[in-house]
């Protein structure tokens, strides 16, 4: 009795011939970089491995295993670009592409398993991004902390945060390395009136009570004409912050973070209003946008490379991977003018995909058909 084969309803064999092709290259490729990038890490690494003395299990499962997670979510969108030009170049020097399209079945629907396929990796992008990959860079960066011994080094300076609707803090500079501040201030209103003013000349956090040791301070309590004045030398109390808010310039931080955890930081920093607003919600609004850049990329891999040309696969892909330089290039400076300059963080994430998107279209229209 002959074996029936399970179909998806209005897939053709055509189509899951270019799926097979599309997702094989994408794997094989991802591997092949991983690989050499794992092979170049190792050399480069050997000698400092030895001289940490980490156990082999933690560089293997906790930064080797999340090494390729985080790259190979990095590269995932350069590599999907490059194996939809590498494969379809192929198809189309093999005039495969000539004879599907001579063949009645019109270039819309030529590039419908394209984005079959693509909608399965810009799911799994949007995943990753957003739940798997920032824990595994968090063990990642947590390994390279614990090993290397590489501290978030500096010094933050002029630091205001409000702590509530009514409360609110400045730290003149606050050391990271042994978490000690100084010249701090915490004052508390009543709508307009300052109702209390605590100033100290050294904030300490202690790691043992996780508390903040507050030392040569002074309290001014405030009741209309009235006022009050406490002094002393050292005192330990608990505030609606930690040592860790005052490095969260750090990128690799917001990396660490999952959506839900992104979200609640941008809820908590609307709040305190230390300046790091943007970092967050550029973030945030970054993996939103990483999904649609799939499907951007895969346009353009496919309108550069179904035409037949006489350079063959070098030149489509020569000009793919111009593109795409371009367009990294382009989200790095998003990027930069969304956390130091005055352009929104929602419109710096999304406008490389409109630009490129723009692209893409045009590539598209003029796409032999």
């Amino acid at each position: 009795m002959r074996k029936r084969r399970f179909k998806i309803p209005g897939i053709s064999l055509l189509d899951r011939y270019i799926i097979k092709r599309f997702l094989g290259t994408f794997f094989l490729t991802l591997a092949i970089f991983m690989a050499i990038a794992v092979v170049f890490d190792i050399s480069e690494k050997m000698d400092d491995f030895l001289k940490w003395e980490a156990p082999v299990e933690k560089i293997v499962v906790d930064y080797y295993l999340n090494f390729v997670l985080f790259y190979a979510s990095f590269l995932s969108p350069f590599l999907i670009f490059v194996s939809v030009i590498l494969f379809t170049a192929k198809m189309a020097n093999d005039t495969e592409v000539v004879a599907i399209l001579s063949g009645g079945i019109s270039y819309n629907r030529f590039l419908y398993p394209y984005f079959l396929a693509a909608l399965f990796l810009a799911a799994i992008t949007f995943v990753f991004n957003g739940y798997v990959i920032p824990p595994a860079t968090k063990t990642k960066y947590d390994f390279e902390m614990t090993y290397e011994e590489k501290k978030n080094s500096g010094v933050a300076r002029d630091i205001h945060m409000q702590l509530d609707a009514e409360t609110f803090a400045y730290v003149e500079s606050f050391n990271i390395d042994n978490s000690v501040g100084y010249k701090f201030s915490l004052e508390r209103f009543e709508g307009q009136d300052l109702r209390y003013k605590l100033m100290a000349d050294r904030i300490l956090w202690d790691t043992t009570l996780n508390k903040w040791l507050i030392e040569d301070y002074s309290i001014r309590y405030i009741d209309s004409l009235r006022e009050k004045m406490i002094r002393g030398d050292k005192i330990d109390t608990t505030l609606a912050f930690s040592p860790s808010d005052f490095d969260i310039k750090d990128d690799e931080l917001t990396t660490t973070m999952t959506m839900n955890e992104l979200e609640e930081n941008i809820r908590v920093e609307k709040i305190r209003g230390t300046g790091n607003l943007e970092v967050f919600q550029y973030e945030y609004h970054r993996r939103f946008a990483s999904p649609f850049t799939v499907f951007i990329l895969v346009l353009i891999g496919v309108s550069l490379s179904s035409r037949k040309s006489r350079g063959g696969v070098g030149a489509s892909l020569g000009l793919g991977i111009g593109l795409s330089f371009l367009y990294v290039l382009f989200m790095q400076f998003a990027s930069v003018f969304s956390i130091q300059g005055n352009v929104p963080p929602v419109v710096a994430a999304w406008l490389p995909n409109v630009i490129f998107g723009s692209i893409a279209y045009y590539l598209y229209r003029i796409a032999p058909k």
